[in-house]
């Protein structure tokens, strides 16, 4: 003999309902704890209680409404075992989904936070080799300036004025990582204006800059360590006129720069390694590129070279993509 209507349908919106607010206090479980590999058996007696509890609900709610209704107590008493199995599942599987969904929405999160976390040390790196030029620079100013006040007041008021344009040129970049080469060419133009004062006459430079080079982007503030570093190791330890070359090109969408200084190979310390100028435009491309390759320096005869290849940003952005996807 079958259930009627009233009956089955007593049945089910008590049971469903009541397996609806299990699922549910499983889920809210998931969603503020995951088990770890060792808590999985923790989770497992869980559920078996859980579903024990649903049980014995549901026979409590169902006889409140079904007491007297034989057929439905016959029908319960015949298959209790396949209602608990069925439950079980139910509440088994739907452990699974909550685990799995937030399992990975906790992974998500996990990853957001490292990249971030990333990010943040790697600006904060790049600031503080940013700001470890402008001391470096203005040091060697303000000795040049001292030293030319008592002979050269005028040459002194004039270089004062340029290093004045120049840090007011380099506070507008402070903010901003990537320029055009033109920007970056007007600022080592101020640069090396400065630095003709200091040494005068012994001071030459060549700039020559391809016009599909002048399109492109550099890291800011790039340019000057670059030949900071080829007229210390150019004028410091030779006499006579120096001259620098800067050669700017483009070369299979990178931007190629190329410094030439002469050295003296017995008495210059160029030939021994890079200073902090080129360490820190070799630690800034590395940052902001991901790459140690990018800054090479060679020496012919007594020509000292410092080559930079500068992926464009675009670029930049796939190349990090990349390394982080690995």
């Amino acid at each position: 003999m079958g259930l009627d209507w009233f009956s089955a349908l007593t049945d089910s919106i008590v049971s469903n309902t009541l397996l609806i607010y299990v699922s549910m206090l499983l889920i809210t479980i998931f969603r503020f704890h995951l088990p770890t590999k060792q808590g999985f058996f923790n989770l497992f007696i869980w559920i078996v209680l859980l579903t024990i509890g649903w049980f014995f609900i549901n026979e409590w709610v169902t006889n409140f409404f079904l007491k007297d209704n034989h057929a439905y107590q016959s029908l319960m008493k015949n298959t209790w075992p396949l209602r608990i199995a069925t439950a079980f599942l139910i509440n088994g599987c739907v452990s699974l989904i909550g685990y799995a969904y937030y399992n990975w929405k906790e992974h998500n999160e996990a990853e957001k936070q490292r990249t971030e976390a990333e990010k943040l040390t790697r600006d904060a790196e790049l600031y503080k080799l940013r700001q470890q030029l402008q001391p470096h620079f203005l040091f060697n100013s303000l000795n040049s300036i001292n030293a030319l006040i008592g002979s050269r007041p005028a040459e002194a008021r004039s270089m004062v004025q340029q290093l004045s344009e120049f840090l007011r040129t380099t506070l507008k970049k402070e903010e901003q990582q990537w320029v055009k080469l033109e920007e970056e060419i007007h600022s080592l133009q101020l640069y090396l204006d400065i630095e003709k004062v200091r040494f005068g006459n012994r001071l030459e430079t060549h700039i020559e800059i391809n016009a599909d080079a002048m399109k492109l982007q550099l890291p800011a503030l790039l340019l000057q360590p670059l030949v900071e570093n080829a007229i210390k190791f150019g004028l410091y330890d030779i006499t006579g006129e120096t001259l620098i070359k800067l050669k700017a090109d483009a070369e299979n969408d990178q931007l190629v720069i190329t410094v030439e200084n002469p050295f003296d190979a017995e008495t210059s310390s160029a030939q021994k390694g890079t200073g902090f100028g080129l360490n820190s435009v070799r630690r800034r491309l590395f940052l902001l590129c991901g790459r140690n390759d990018l800054l090479q320096t060679e020496a012919k005869e007594n020509i000292f070279i410092t080559k930079v290849l500068i992926p464009q940003p675009m670029e930049v952005q796939k190349l990090l993509t990349t390394e982080h996807q690995l």
